[in-house]
Parts: C-alpha cells; sequence; structure tokens
C-alpha cells in the first residue's frame, strides 16, 4: 500500500546535527512546523541552539537542546541516547555538522589537518548514525538524510581537498546505509550549492562568492530554506520510494 503522500512530520522525532546555525537552524524550524519534535545538537554554538530553542518554543514546537562533540564516540551515544529519553522515539536524522578545518592543497595538508577533516566531516556522522540506527530501525520507517557539498563534484577546488575527501567520504556512507537499512530506514543525501550562511562568511571571500554566483545559470548563490525544503522532503512521506539518492541544490554550477 502506498503511504499517505504527505509532507507532515507530526509525531516523528528529528535530530539535527549541527542544528543551531545555517541550514540546520532552517531544517530545525522547517520540520519542526511541521509536527516534528526536533533535537537541536551542537558543538560550540550554544548561545544560538538556545535562541532558536526559544523560537521553536513560541511556535509551540517540542524541541530538546543536545550538546556535544560527535567526533568522541562516547558523546555521540549520548546524544543520541538523550535525544530518545526526551522525544520516547527517533524517527529521523539528519546528519548536517561539518565544516572546512583549513584550506590547504594536498601538498602542503599536513596529516593533522586531514584527520581533523575527515573526522568532522564523516567520522562524526558513522558515530551519530552507528548508535541511531536501532532507534530508526524500531520505527519502522526511519529516515537519514546526509548533507554533502559541492565539493564533492569539484574535487575540493580553492584548498579545500581534505574537507571534499571527508565530504566524499559521506557520499558513500550514504549509498551504503542505503542498502543496508533498507527496508525500514530510507538513507539519501543532498548536495547545496553554495550556501552563504556563517561558514563561508568565515571560509570565502566577497570574490569567491561572487564567482560562484556567476557560475549559476539561476544567477544567484543557495538559501538555507531551500536546503532545508529538500531535507524535509526526503524525511517525510512524500518521498517514501527514495533511496540512497542525491539530490543536487545548486541552481544548476553543474548542468553541462
Amino acid at each position: 500500500m502506498v503511504p499517505e503522500q504527505t509532507l507532515s512530520l507530526a509525531g516523528k522525532a528529528a535530530l539535527i546535527t549541527g542544528g543551531a546555525v545555517g541550514i540546520g537552524r532552517a531544517t530545525a524550524l522547517s520540520m519542526g512546523r511541521a509536527g516534528a519534535f526536533i533535537g537541536i545538537h551542537y558543538y560550540s554554538s550554544q548561545a544560538a541552539a538556545q535562541a532558536l530553542q526559544a523560537e521553536l518554543q513560541a511556535l509551540d514546537i517540542q524541541c530538546v537542546l543536545l550538546p556535544g562533540d560527535l567526533t568522541d564516540e562516547a558523546q555521540a551515544k549520548r546524544v543520541v541516547t538523550d535525544m530518545v529519553a526526551a522525544a520516547g522515539r527517533l524517527d529521523i536524522l539528519v546528519n548536517n555538522s561539518g565544516g572546512l578545518v583549513k584550506r590547504e592543497k594536498i601538498e602542503d595538508c599536513s596529516v593533522e589537518t586531514w584527520r581533523k577533516s575527515l573526522d568532522l566531516n564523516s567520522t562524526s556522522a558513522f558515530l551519530v548514525t552507528k548508535h541511531a540506527i536501532p532507534h530508526l530501525r524500531a520505527t519502522g520507517s526511519g529516515r537519514i538524510v546526509n548533507l554533502l557539498s559541492l565539493s564533492v563534484q569539484t574535487g575540493g577546488a580553492n584548498g579545500a581537498g581534505a574537507y571534499a575527501a571527508g565530504k566524499g567520504a559521506l557520499m558513500v556512507f550514504t549509498h551504503t546505509l542505503a542498502k543496508e537499512l533498507a527496508p525500514l530506514v530510507r538513507t539519501n543525501s543532498v548536495m547545496p550549492g553554495t550556501v552563504e550562511t556563517q561558514h563561508h562568511e568565515i571560509h570565502s571571500t566577497p570574490e569567491m562568492l561572487e564567482a560562484y554566483r556567476k557560475q549559476t545559470p539561476l544567477g544567484r548563490n543557495t538559501f538555507a530554506e531551500e536546503v532545508a525544503s529538500s531535507v524535509h522532503f526526503l524525511a517525510s512521506d512524500m518521498a517514501s520510494h527514495i533511496n540512497g539518492a542525491l539530490i543536487d541544490i545548486s541552481g544548476g554550477r553543474f548542468l553541462r
């Protein structure tokens, strides 16, 4: 029987890693407005997480703050355990945590930078997912959405090779999970274009951002809310037969 086709997430519980700012914040708001209980994981953005919690609560959206370093297995496990304790269940995992450690060409990249980048962008998702799987499977219709990067297509331009490697590993991880966890859990990924969030404000120059805009047929960079809507879609029953997919949200930057 075909599930009811709806974007509603009423009765669901969603854990969003890196959920306090940027794409994570936009996703929390989108899913919360659709009825989900929201778990806001954060590492260093405590003030932003608390502000988002207050905003969600003002909208009568249930939520919980979940601090932790997801590159540490004990903390990653605790984040999942605390989420389930607060919500009573876990239906949706959004692996959004990650970031650029340092811009370095591969020949100049230190082993420390390489390892930190892999830990931040792929190992953290592995650790959270590993401990989330039993809870996602228990619902009979769990959903995982992994946040990738355009760098998996560009190969880490402008010194982002270590970052691209971490996100590339997450892409393969998506395919593995899509096979291993089906049919009880669906796993998909999204590949945002250049989103003018704090990440790019820190790691990209105005000239780089302008160049990205010019490379995009739609004539502008991506909004965090546009990425969030695609994540929300993949986590909903509207995407009931989508598994192992990668959705490009780049405004057509890779059209040939």
